[in-house]
């Protein structure tokens, strides 16, 4: 136990108690020594202006909270050592992630919490630096200066009139949505929406809208349920009913790989004699999936669908004549 966690646990025993406790039975409970623990609790007055009182007749510490309308507590927020590293990596790898997107509406509270990281004698700094992200896949146009307004909209449920440039076609329309969820998917930012043009619901990359004002107009909220039922059914970020399984074999090779792997939460595998791996997923839109199977090359087999094979085989077929021409004759 390091001297974060024992100031943590110091405050919750005495909280606890209506009767002084011995520097004995603190040293035991705290597993330190009574030099220890006397400076703990100078610590605690110190810093945090804890009314620690020792009584001589009864030979213990306790709260004095007669003077206070309120008993006493820790400034600020506090957590043990285990949810302060928690909350800290998270915020690490939030602006990681999103490359300082949150980082100015959390800035107060990770004042707070580096406050408290103070009073543990290992480096804060050096424990983070531990953890490394990578990012492979993000679109480096940086942070959309709309996301606020976007996600301002979604929190308290308005419409949004968006300009929205699809990277398909390149071509830019006018949509007014309802805003239903902010997701943040293969280091990239997305907006799902129901969307009023397409009588439908949506989904729009977030680097791609180009303007967005909110309409005064409450939005059309959709349960959980309902967004899960057509986002969720179908293969990667392309949305609507899956309307299709693909079966794919993967080498025994590969196997040992693609066996762990979460792909969809309806997905079916199972080992077979030979020691390949048969992976079942549902799926709507075949192009997120077909580029998913197409990076493990020969390690894999697309046994149906048929027009999914086809469509591997045309791709693989464009990709050899590429390099047929660059062969020499």
């Amino acid at each position: 136990m390091d001297r974060f966690e024992r100031i943590y646990q110091l405050h919750r025993i005495l909280s606890g108690r209506r009767t002084p406790i011995a520097n004995k039975e603190l040293q035991e409970r705290l597993e330190c020594s009574e030099v220890t623990v006397k400076r703990l609790i100078t610590v605690m007055r110190d810093h945090f202006t804890a009314p620690i009182v020792y009584d001589r007749q009864l030979n213990g510490y306790y709260y004095d909270n007669q003077n206070g309308a309120h008993p006493y507590e820790l400034p600020g927020l506090w957590f043990n050592a285990e949810e302060l590293w928690g909350l800290l990596t998270c915020h690490t790898l939030l602006q990681k992630l999103s490359r300082g997107l949150f980082g100015d509406h959390i800035i107060q509270l990770q004042k707070r919490v580096e406050k408290l990281l103070a009073l543990d004698q290992s480096s804060a700094g050096r424990k983070l630096e531990s953890v490394k992200i990578l990012t492979m896949s993000a679109r480096q146009k940086g942070i959309n200066p709309l996301f606020n307004k976007i996600a301002s909209a979604l929190f308290d449920r308005q419409q949004l009139q968006l300009t929205y440039q699809a990277r398909s076609h390149g071509e830019t329309s006018e949509r007014a949505v309802f805003p239903q969820t902010l997701v943040y998917y293969r280091d990239n930012w997305y907006l799902d929406a129901w969307c009023h043009t397409k009588n439908d619901l949506r989904t729009f990359a977030v680097e791609n809208i180009k303007a967005a004002s909110r309409l005064n107009q409450t939005a059309k909220v959709f349960t959980r349920e309902q967004l899960e039922d057509y986002y969720a059914s179908a293969y990667g970020i392309f949305s609507g009913k899956a309307q299709h399984l693909a079966k794919l074999k993967f080498t025994p090779e590969r196997a040992r790989w693609i066996s762990d792997e979460h792909w969809h939460s309806d997905q079916q595998g199972r080992w077979l004699d030979d020691g390949s791996y048969e992976l079942t997923q549902p799926f709507s839109d075949h192009r997120e999936l077909l580029m998913d199977i197409l990076k493990h090359g020969r390690h894999v087999e697309i046994i149906e669908p048929e027009f999914l094979r086809e469509a591997a085989q045309q791709e693989i077929q464009a990709m050899a004549d590429i390099y047929q021409k660059n062969l020499a004759p």
